[in-house]
C-alpha cells in the first residue's frame, strides 16, 4: 500500500471513529460539563442506571429488538428459501423486489409508509407497530445473508436425504437448517442491531408508552448534552459493535468452513 493510500485510510478511519472515541472517553468525565475534563470517574454510569425513564426506554428497545429480530429471521429465512429453492413461480420478480426494497428505501419513506398503513387499518401505534416496522426493515437483510449461504450449499446432501425417503420438512430440519444455522444466527444479530439502533422509523410508528432508547436519547440531547447521555451512548455503541462483530464472525466462520 502506498504512503498516500495509508494516509487516506488513516484520515478516513479517524473521521469516522474519532468522535465515537471522544464520546467514550468523556463518558468517564467527573465534571458535569461535557467540554471540560474533570478527571476520571464512573459517576455518570451510576446516574444512568438510576434514571428510571432511560432504563424503561432501554427495556422497550430490547423487547422490540428481540421480537422484531425473531420475526425478521423467520420471514427472511422463508423468503430466502422461496427464492433459492422455489424455482420459477408467478410473481417471482415482484417478490424479489419486495424483499429487497427495505435495503434501499430511505428510512423516512419507510416510516411514513408504515404510519399511513397503520392509520389506514386502524392499528393503534405502540410496541406492536414498532415490532412490525423493524421486522420489515430487517427481513431483507436476513434474506440476503441466508440466501448467500443457500446458494453456496451442496444440494447433493439434500437430494441424498430425499432419495432415502425423507420428506421436505425433515430434509430442511435435519440437513438444510443445521448447515445454514450460522447464517441464520448472523441475520438475527444484524436484524437485532438494526432494531436496537433505529430512530427514524420508530419515531413515525411509536405511540404512548413505547419510547425506545434512541428516541429517549434524542429527546434529551435536544435539551442539552450531559455526561449521562455520553455514558448511555457509549453502552449503546458498545452493544451494537459487539453484535455486528459477532454476526461478522459467524458469517466468516461458515465461509471459511
Amino acid at each position: 500500500m502506498r504512503a498516500l493510500d495509508r494516509v487516506a485510510l488513516i484520515l478516513g478511519l479517524g473521521f469516522l471513529y474519532a468522535p465515537i472515541l471522544v464520546l467514550a472517553v468523556y463518558s468517564f468525565n467527573a465534571s458535569a460539563l461535557v467540554t471540560v475534563w474533570g478527571g476520571f470517574s464512573t459517576r455518570w454510569y451510576g446516574v444512568l442506571f438510576a434514571d428510571a425513564p432511560l432504563i424503561e426506554a432501554a427495556r422497550v428497545s430490547l423487547l422490540v429488538a428481540l421480537c422484531a429480530a425473531t420475526l425478521a429471521t423467520i420471514l427472511g429465512t422463508l423468503a430466502a428459501l422461496a427464492l433459492d429453492r422455489g424455482g420459477r413461480f408467478a410473481g417471482r420478480g415482484a417478490f424479489t423486489g419486495l424483499v429487497s426494497v427495505p435495503l434501499v428505501m430511505p428510512e423516512v419513506i419507510t416510516g411514513l409508509s408504515l404510519l399511513l398503513l397503520f392509520v389506514g387499518v386502524g392499528l393503534d401505534r405502540g410496541i406492536l407497530t414498532i415490532v412490525i416496522a423493524h421486522a420489515t426493515l430487517g427481513l431483507g437483510f436476513v434474506a440476503v445473508i441466508v440466501g448467500a449461504r443457500l446458494r453456496g450449499l451442496d444440494r447433493a446432501l439434500e437430494e441424498a436425504a430425499s432419495d432415502l425417503g425423507a420428506g421436505a420438512a425433515r430434509v430442511f430440519a435435519t440437513i438444510t437448517l443445521p448447515l445454514i444455522a450460522p447464517s441464520v444466527a448472523a441475520g438475527f444479530l444484524l436484524a437485532f442491531t438494526l432494531s436496537l439502533d433505529d430512530l427514524v422509523i420508530a419515531s413515525f410508528v411509536s405511540g404512548p408508552g413505547s419510547t425506545t432508547l434512541p428516541m429517549r436519547l434524542y429527546s434529551q440531547v435536544r435539551l442539552g448534552v450531559n455526561p449521562e447521555i455520553n455514558a448511555a451512548s457509549t453502552l449503546l455503541v458498545g452493544a451494537v459493535t459487539a453484535l455486528v462483530l459477532t454476526a461478522s464472525w459467524l458469517s466468516g466462520r461458515r465461509a471459511s468452513a
